[in-house]
């Protein structure tokens, strides 16, 4: 059996697969805040409860909301105080008595993705999170590209480039701090976040996202002008991205995902700010939505 774990700030959830990656149990309990061993031991024997429930030494695998650094061995979980800079993958592989793996919950989304039926047949799956922030993976024959520290993949804090800040307006382009410490980062531009505070900040009206989209299906002047705008932003952006690694398939994941309009602006936006030859990959949308990251996960451990 295959077990995925999705490892939030609040919640930490487990589900089982075949190796079909057909969901056969899950159960979601709340992220220990106190200490790190309590963090340890809610995974520990959420693992034993599922090896005694199928009868079976499951495969663990962890869609972590950060990463570990592939040279400390020490895991990046900012918003996981208890575990991190934690040696997790170690400290769980000798209290299971097994390999444990895991990825940046982006990475995970990705993974899932590039092995859904449908998208088997392809050999470079990209997925990207419109969500919350921005983020994505790369798939290179079903297997998550990582990098030589554990953090490639996060696009999210790619910065603004030139035709971007061009499109917003030399003069008045609004520069967004990032978390990170870096400004101007895709994440507070690409993400429904961002589409929220674009609005905001250059059509001086504070709207949620949906009551946007709403108003740019209805007609309306100001919210049809500021989509066509946030699409050539997208373009620019990631044109950049597809020509670093010329996927066969670009899937998006997230809230803003469902803005169904998306596919089919972005492959008329796409092409002049690619190579002539550049072919505009397939764009659709994610299948598994929020089951992406624990079937993710779970998908490390397949060949």
């Amino acid at each position: 059996m295959l077990y995925g774990f999705d490892i939030g700030g609040t919640k930490i959830e487990l589900s089982v697969f075949n190796d079909k990656l057909e969901q056969l149990y899950s159960e979601r309990v709340p992220t220990p805040q106190a200490s790190y061993e309590e963090w340890l031991d809610v995974i520990v024997s959420l693992t034993k409860k599922a090896d005694e429930m199928f009868n079976c030494k499951g495969t663990v695998g962890l869609g972590i909301p950060g990463f570990v650094n592939r040279n400390t061995g020490l895991a990046e979980l900012a918003n996981i105080r208890v575990a991190d800079s934690r040696p997790i993958l170690k400290d769980l592989s000798e209290r299971l008595a097994r390999e444990v793996r895991a990825e940046n919950d982006a990475n995970c989304f990705a993974l899932s993705e590039a092995w859904a039926e449908e998208n088997k047949e392809y050999p470079c799956v990209l997925g990207l999170i419109l969500g919350t922030g921005f983020g994505g993976g790369i798939v290179f024959e079903g297997k998550v590209h990582s990098g030589q520290s554990g953090m490639a993949g996060e696009l999210g804090h790619m910065q603004l480039n030139y035709h971007a800040l061009k499109l917003l307006g030399w003069d008045k382009a609004p520069i967004y701090d990032c978390g990170c410490g870096n400004r101007a980062c895709l994440d507070n531009y690409l993400s429904g976040r961002g589409f929220e505070m674009l609005y905001r900040d250059l059509k001086g009206e504070a709207l949620k996202a949906k009551e946007i989209i709403s108003r740019f299906y209805a007609g309306d002047k100001t919210a049809v002008e500021f989509v066509e705008f946030f699409i050539e932003l997208c373009a620019v952006s990631l044109a950049n991205i597809i020509t670093a690694f010329d996927p066969n398939v670009l899937v998006l994941g997230g809230g803003l995902s469902n803005f169904d309009y998306l596919y089919e602006a972005l492959p008329r936006a796409l092409p002049t700010h690619l190579l002539r030859s550049a072919k505009v990959p397939l764009i659709k949308k994610a299948k598994y939505g929020d089951s992406g990251g624990v079937r993710g996960a779970a998908a490390l451990f397949l060949k």
